[in-house]
């Protein structure tokens, strides 16, 4: 039997409304470059990486310049124009849009648009972290801030007991097979590993790194670009 192999599967087609952008999300510029293109070239650069598909809405109106923009992605990267309505349906449509080329025992890292701060290092910690483990796993943080739960009037009703809490983060990595399962039959989940999870099985925590953090609100764009600039 041939090893498995190692596939990026990224989904792109939210519209990024919490940042307030003119533009989706992904498609804003950081530190000189789409946010996308961050991303997909970290795949495409990583020799871990078998192929990298890019799942974007059907009536997308700016990954074609993107690729034009970037021939040094060409046969390295794929775009799959059968985003959903949720990242779950995005993702679970990418899995099947792929089956005929992947086998189900390879494995899937799905990674998020807006986590430029990715490097080859986190993705090469991540496969060797769970070559042989039997569900996969995700990067994840530790949870160091005191975590306050509030009510309704922004008044605090109860301090969460941090020990043993992550934050989770992407890439997850999961076989095909198992992954398509678990998203088929999970109702509503809002990561890969929450699916998982309902099948009764534990993903693998990975620690990760602060830079790989989610651009969400306004004030992350300039944090982001300071990571990125320091990579050059």
């Amino acid at each position: 039997m041939s090893p498995s192999r190692h596939f990026a599967l990224i989904p792109a087609a939210g519209v990024g409304a919490r940042l307030g952008a003119a533009i989706p999300k992904q498609y804003m510029p950081l530190a000189g470059q789409p946010m996308l293109m961050h991303v997909l070239r970290t795949f495409a650069a990583a020799s871990e990486i078998s192929h990298v598909f890019v799942v974007v809405s059907p009536d997308d109106g700016y990954i074609a310049d993107l690729m034009a923009a970037a021939p040094h992605l060409q046969g390295r990267v794929t775009v799959l124009y059968h985003g959903g309505a949720s990242r779950q349906a995005s993702v679970l449509n990418g899995l099947q849009a792929i089956k005929e080329q992947v086998d189900e025992d390879d494995w899937m890292l799905v990674h998020d648009a807006a986590r430029p701060g990715l490097t080859q290092d986190l993705i090469a910690q991540l496969i060797a972290a769970l070559k042989d483990d039997r569900v996969g796993g995700l990067l994840a943080l530790p949870v160091v801030d005191t975590l306050k739960r509030g009510d309704q009037n922004a008044r605090v009703a109860q301090t969460v007991e941090r020990s043993g809490l992550w934050a989770a983060q992407t890439p997850q990595m999961f076989r095909h097979g198992l992954l398509t399962r678990a998203l088929m039959l999970a109702e509503a989940v809002t990561d890969e590993a929450g699916a998982v999870e309902l099948l009764g099985l534990q993903p693998r925590l990975v620690e990760g790194s602060p830079r790989n953090f989610k651009v969400t609100l306004p004030h992350d764009v300039a944090l982001a670009e300071m990571f990125l600039k320091e990579q050059v």
